[in-house]
């Protein structure tokens, strides 16, 4: 199955109890039908003149093109960072049955 109907989209946090959150948060809203998170990563950035080095946790959904601007909103609501890194990548090949199990489990409900 090949397209940009579906998303892997990425976001850091600075302790598991929030990756986990924000996690739960987009699989149980049906905006993303899972999340894997990954830790800890050790990201070093520019941030207000400086150059910063912080212990992350990586979170990562899979979803899809049509549920993206509701995850990103959620995310930026949800999410203690000034700028959160919120960033979404096509996928252009993937299993179809796990394609279409992304897709159901993300389709709105009745």
């Amino acid at each position: 199955m090949t397209g940009t109907e579906f998303l892997t989209v990425l976001t850091t946090t600075d302790s598991a109890t929030k990756a986990e959150a924000l996690a739960r948060g987009a699989v149980e809203a049906r905006l993303a039908a899972c999340a894997q998170i990954s830790a800890p990563v050790m990201s070093v950035y520019h941030w207000q003149g400086e150059i910063e080095t912080a212990e992350e946790w990586q979170v990562l959904f899979k979803t899809t093109a049509a549920c993206y601007e509701a995850l990103e909103a959620r995310l930026t609501e949800a999410h203690d960072y000034d700028t959160p890194e919120i960033l979404a990548v096509p996928v252009v090949r993937g299993n179809a049955p796990y394609l279409a199990w992304l897709r159901a489990e993300t389709a709105e409900r009745p």
